[in-house]
């Protein structure tokens, strides 16, 4: 990334006094444009902001007429809403709203599976035959022309809730409320589908002489801001910042539950504790299931029953991060197959059987490691693909995608995500389109990632009187991204593996006047770690563990600053070549006998006759004997970091571990002995180190027997996996011919390395 640094500003003497005399406080509210001190009281203080009344957006007062009318009349209200979380906190307030009203309401949330998003008619059809008369949308229906002409020829009131970009002609329901049909300044202007239900529900407690009741919603609104990434802007932030408050304290037995099985302490939860923790949960049930439960979970009041649905969620978070693991390693083979698709400016990818409910997940991980927009389409036997696109600032992902419209089947969506389906056999011109569509957005050469950096400090400085400060800023997110913290001329003391599959790293780090900082770098089990001396730039949080408040500084990104020479690894390190000995096995007795403190690093066969440990047991060593030729650079260079020797003897003997028959077999060995032995658990590191080769390889390796039926996989973490040899277990879409092929590129490599 480009880091950016903050320009010099001037703090007036009036924003000094609103924000309690704080520099600190004041300097950060102006280099992010906040400078008139009513709205800096206001941004930092929800009891100084003045919500807009639901009156201003339009279609407001006629939704209200309509759906009033309905109560007082005893008619049927039918609730039509989405299966994300949105949606979900959308149907549920608007559910519980009316009950509480005295309307007779049924509800429906379309199942991602059959359905897709928005109003298919046929389901609609089963709906209103339940003796709706009013159909009422939350999240959705701004683009549902037929499904709305379909009601209305039944003799239904349709009043259209959504967020969604408005299309050239709305539908022709009674009444539409939309976020997006009021400017872009416009307070309300950034509501999210919760946001336009909770102004709705407003109105009508208005309406029926219950104004002041709505805030036991404010916790529904708050899980929906945050989970559809909501502009903090106007009435959104403000409907943030009180609904957390609410959060904290809910009364909602379903989501205290959900709390403790995510071991959140809601007294210090947070926006980033919705958006890491409790959204993917709820998602997990829309992408993976049937959403509509969800209502019920939100609004129980029996604990077995919050419990029964509160481990359904936590199974299909478990499934769902195994599912997205699984199509993002297939989208990688499939541009390591075909890397002339990295030459679009946007990435379009179609898979066979890809799971719909995670390619927008998987989407978004491509756009972070490429930084161009990605679509991810699935196809299943038929001749249509369906999926969804996630963009980069700057490119209006929906605006391109209603460009090619004429070759698509139905779209929808956002600036910055979207969805979309059509015939597989249009799929290339669609990717040219849209291609051409994006370059014209952003330029033939997209603009390089840029970190906004918004302080410099000295490792002494981080403690709680600064972070407690700096969250005074908060609740983050669009508009108002967490702050960025600079620390220069650092080195790394250690690290080491977090997380039930050891997918994080914590490091310490160290700077010239000898402070030092334990810092979490989420997800970076595979990534390369700073040497030499480098800047560091994170965030800083205070969470809770067991209701303990704790400091927690977070990895951004680091810059090097006395880059190593990739060519010489081993600078200042003595290393003496044995390589060409006729007696191999008697140098190495030699070797151990002189030196007191050798570390001897075998992999593969050689470990059965020779004393040694493979790559994960490695300490740190005076000396360190590389017995094994080892498969890649990256692994070699990770050893010696973390030996950190004065002198290596380097053998380099050949395991003869690259032929893909001979590396299969034996990896199924080792499946089979953990399935009988291990509970099914394998540790990459270790089988990589048993096998002397990448973990890349062992992964694809393990596709391959799943994919064959001799294995199942059960659980798949970035460092460890559980399998099991049920036979019946759903083999995947991987294919096995593929898998081989890719494997035996990799193997190829290895050996090519090796030499």
């Amino acid at each position: 990334m480009k880091w950016v640094n903050p320009h010099p500003v001037e703090i007036s003497s009036e924003l000094l006094a609103v924000v309690g005399g704080s520099e600190l406080v004041a300097q950060l509210l102006t280099q992010r444009g906040i400078t008139d001190p009513v709205t800096a009281s206001a941004f930092l203080d929800p009891d100084l902001y003045q919500p807009c009344p639901p009156g201003e957006l339009p279609g407001m007062v006629e939704s209200v007429e309509l759906i009033s009318a309905a109560i007082r009349d005893g008619e049927r209200i039918g609730v039509w809403g989405d299966f994300d979380v949105d949606g979900q906190t959308s149907t549920t307030l608007l559910v519980s709203g009316l009950e509480q009203l005295g309307a007779d309401r049924v509800f429906h949330i379309p199942v991602r599976g059959p359905e897709s998003h928005g109003i298919t008619i046929p389901y609609l059809e089963t709906f209103l035959d339940q003796g709706v008369k009013l159909l009422l949308t939350c999240d959705t229906g701004i683009t549902a022309h037929q499904a709305v002409d379909f009601a209305k020829e039944r003799g239904v009131t349709v009043v259209i809730t959504d967020h969604h970009d408005l299309p050239p002609e709305l539908p022709a329901a009674d009444a539409v409320i939309n976020s997006k049909m009021v400017p872009a300044e416009h307070p309300l202007s950034s509501l999210p589908g919760v946001g336009v239900a909770y102004k709705l529900v407003e109105a009508l407690y208005a309406e029926f002489k219950q104004s002041g009741n709505t805030a036991q919603f404010l916790d529904l609104a708050a899980l929906g801001i945050v989970a559809d990434v909501a502009l903090l802007h106007g009435d959104a932030r403000y409907l943030l910042q009180r609904g957390l408050d609410v959060l904290r304290t809910s009364e909602r037995l379903g989501l205290q539950i959900l709390f403790e099985i995510a071991e959140i302490h809601p007294t210090y939860l947070s926006e980033e504790d919705i958006g890491f923790s409790i959204a993917p949960r709820m998602n997990a049930l829309g992408r993976l299931a049937d959403a509509n439960l969800m209502v019920e979970f939100l609004t129980t009041t029996r604990e077995g029953r919050a419990r029964v649905i509160a481990n359904q969620l936590e199974g299909l978070n478990a499934q769902r991060k195994l599912l997205t693991s699984q199509v993002y390693q297939a989208a990688l083979s499939q541009l390591e197959r075909s890397p002339e698709l990295l030459a679009h400016a946007a990435l379009v990818l179609v898979g066979e059987r890809w799971p719909a409910g995670v390619v927008g997940i998987v989407a978004n991980k491509l756009v972070e490691r490429y930084n161009k927009p990605a679509i991810l389409l699935t196809k299943s036997g038929g001749q249509q693909a369906r999926g969804s696109a996630r963009s980069v600032p700057g490119c209006d992902i929906s605006q391109a995608i209603a460009a090619c419209d004429d070759l698509l089947d139905g779209y929808g969506g956002h600036p910055m995500a979207a969805g979309m389906s059509l015939a597989v056999e249009k799929v290339d011109r669609f990717r040219r389109r849209l291609s051409a569509e994006v370059e014209a957005q952003l330029g033939a050469v997209p603009p390089e990632v840029e970190l906004a950096i918004d302080l410099s400090v000295s490792l002494e400085d981080i403690d709680f009187p600064l972070v407690e400060e700096l969250e005074r800023l908060a609740p983050f997110g669009p508009g108002n991204p967490p702050l960025i913290l600079r620390a220069e001329d650092l080195k790394l003391v250690s690290h080491s593996k977090l997380g039930k599959m050891g997918e994080h790293r914590k490091l310490v780090v160290e700077d010239e006047k000898g402070a030092q900082q334990s810092v979490l770098w989420w997800g970076s089990a595979s990534a390369d770690l700073p040497q030499g001396e480098f800047e560091l730039a994170f965030r800083t949080r205070i969470s809770a563990f067991r209701g303990e408040r704790q400091l927690q500084v977070e990895l951004r990104d680091f810059n090097q600053l006395s880059e190593p020479d990739p060519d010489d690894f081993s600078s200042g390190i003595e290393v003496i070549d044995c390589r060409d000995l006729t007696d191999s096995e008697a140098r190495l007795a030699e070797i151990l006998a002189e030196e007191k403190h050798a570390a001897v690093w075998v992999e593969g066969g050689d470990k059965a006759q020779i004393s040694g440990v493979g790559r994960e047991q490695l300490n740190s060593a005076e000396c360190l004997v590389i017995w094994t030729n080892p498969p890649s650079n990256s692994v070699l260079h990770e050893v010696v970091q973390q030996v950190e020797p004065n002198k290596i003897f380097l053998f380099a003997v050949d395991p003869q571990m690259d032929d893909p028959a001979e590396f299969l077999k034996r990896l199924a060995g080792m499946c089979r002995y953990a399935i009988a032995r291990q509970d099914g658990e394998l540790n990459l590191a270790r089988l990589a180190a048993a096998l002397a080769q990448t973990e890349g390889a062992v992964r694809l390796g393990i596709s391959w027997l799943q994919a064959r039926g001799h294995i199942a996989v059960v659980e798949e973490g970035i460092t460890a996996l559980i399998v099991s040899e049920d036979q019946s277990s759903e083999r995947g879409f991987v294919d096995p011919e593929t898998t081989l092929r890719n494997l035996g590129y990799l193997l190829s490599e290895a050996s090519a390395f090796r030499r």
